[in-house]
């Protein structure tokens, strides 16, 4: 089948919008009104012009078919990737009956087909660099040992440097970390920077919000401070830790680290996709979940000051690609490897757990890596029930129930999954951790499609 024939829904494409002002303003463009000259074709692209303030409408072209996932160009002037033309396009498509609709099948104008040509040859060539570039890589293996080596004293100077911080802390008494206020925490994660140990650094910076956050902080700024520590005796004393343990705990620090783990070539569910973003650094984080493995993975992507990761990928649709996973204790984190087809549609779903046995794998988790704010788990048969002011997930028939993390109820993918379960049990997967269950994603118990809450 060519990717003429799979046509994405708007969620799919909405998944796809760096931020939430992309996503609106994409929305309303996606009407033919605006559009002129709109085509796709069998190979995967899509194109049109979008009438805009100026005098001459913008070119927009989409490639939903390389396999390396979609890419995306647009002649108006926006820094944001994809720009709300492409999401216009992309749902203009996504809706059209593809036959005599606004985008119907043809041939791609010259100024799209030399972007598609281009682009694809500027891949193969990136693809041949990088074979090169590891064979090089290979010729100073000493080198770099040396340079591991320092970094690795900076580190152990920064968290000796860090330990004796908390203890003076805790020596002085809780109250004094509020009247320091936030200058405090910023000083001394500055230090864990100049230790190369950006790990580190922004636990401290999640410390320095603590302080008259709200009733029960000093308990909170307590256990952060405990976990802290752990990952400072953890560097510490890195070499008599099992090697699974150890890697996490380079892993918590900040020290970088390959994707190590053999590639799993496999039919990989894209379960779903959000950023979290401070001043600094936007992360993407996208699910994955391999049909054939049963195997549940985490990719992360980067974009700074402001930018928009680049990894995207449609939520929803199935991969068929390789998957590697970084080293640490449970594995969870991948990398995502040669892809060998494009997204295509699917009615797969991971099985799913009761919520009793979604806390207890939070807890088997957290024997391996004592850092981990939360695992990924799949409920099967649950229903959205308030709780007085919040909501829990209920096991069908069973008594038992996770509530819901306090971030997860002022969502508006709360109230998409009580519609969805209208009462009626439901399949969810989210986060769970000590805070709570967080839902990303939901299926009706009828065998609908997959409905995305983040």
């Amino acid at each position: 089948m060519t990717q003429q024939g799979v046509r994405w829904t708007a969620d799919q494409v909405l998944a796809l919008a760096p931020d939430d002002a992309s996503r609106k303003a994409g929305s309303r463009l996606g009407a033919a009104g605006r559009w002129s000259e709109a085509g796709s074709s069998g190979e995967g692209t899509v194109w049109g012009l979008c009438r805009g303030s100026g005098s001459r409408p913008y070119r927009t072209v989409v490639d939903v078919a390389d396999a390396a996932g979609p890419a995306y160009e647009c002649s108006c002037p926006s820094r944001k990737f994809p720009c709300k033309h492409a999401l216009g396009l992309l749902l203009l498509w996504a809706s059209d009956d593809g036959a005599a609709g606004a985008v119907p099948p043809g041939r791609a104008p010259d100024w799209a087909e030399r972007w598609t040509a281009g682009r694809r040859k500027g891949a193969e060539g990136k693809r041949a660099a990088g074979t090169a570039g590891s064979a090089s890589g290979s010729a100073g293996p000493e080198a770099a040992r040396r340079r591991a080596e320092r970094r690795a004293e900076r580190v152990t100077a920064g968290a000796t440097e860090l330990e004796q911080r908390l203890a003076d802390l805790l020596r002085g008494g809780l109250a004094t970390a509020e009247q320091a206020g936030y200058g405090l925490w910023e000083e001394t994660a500055a230090r864990m920077v100049d230790a190369q140990a950006p790990g580190l650094a922004a636990r401290v910076r999640e410390l320095g919000a603590i302080p008259s956050s709200g009733p029960g902080w000093p308990v909170r700024l307590l256990e952060e401070c405990a976990l802290l520590h752990l990952l400072d005796q953890g560097w510490l004393g890195r070499e008599r830790l099992p090697e699974g343990l150890a890697a996490t705990v380079r892993s918590r620090v900040g020290l970088p680290a390959s994707a190590d783990g053999p590639a799993v070539r496999d039919r990989w569910l894209v379960l779903a996709q959000y950023d979290t973003a401070d001043a600094k650094l936007t992360t993407r984080r996208i699910w994955l979940y391999g049909a054939g493995s049963g195997r549940t993975a985490l990719l992360l992507s980067y974009g700074a000051a402001g930018r928009a990761p680049e990894l995207a990928l449609p939520v929803g649709l199935v991969l068929d690609a390789e998957v590697s996973a970084y080293p640490g204790a449970g594995r969870l984190r991948a990398a995502l490897g040669e892809r060998f087809a494009p997204p295509a549609p699917t009615r797969i779903r991971p099985p799913g757990v009761t919520t009793a046995r979604a806390a207890a794998r939070y807890g088997e988790a957290l024997r391996d890596d004592p850092w981990l704010e939360s695992v990924p788990v799949t409920l099967g048969e649950v229903v959205p029930v308030p709780d007085g002011e919040s909501w829990q997930l209920a096991d069908d028939g069973r008594g038992s129930a996770l509530p819901l993390a306090p971030a997860a109820r002022t969502r508006p993918g709360l109230w998409r999954l009580v519609a969805v379960s209208g009462g009626a049990p439901v399949t969810v997967f989210g986060e769970c951790g000590h805070r709570g269950f967080t839902p990303l994603a939901a299926w009706p118990r009828n065998g609908g499609e997959m409905v995305t809450l983040c």
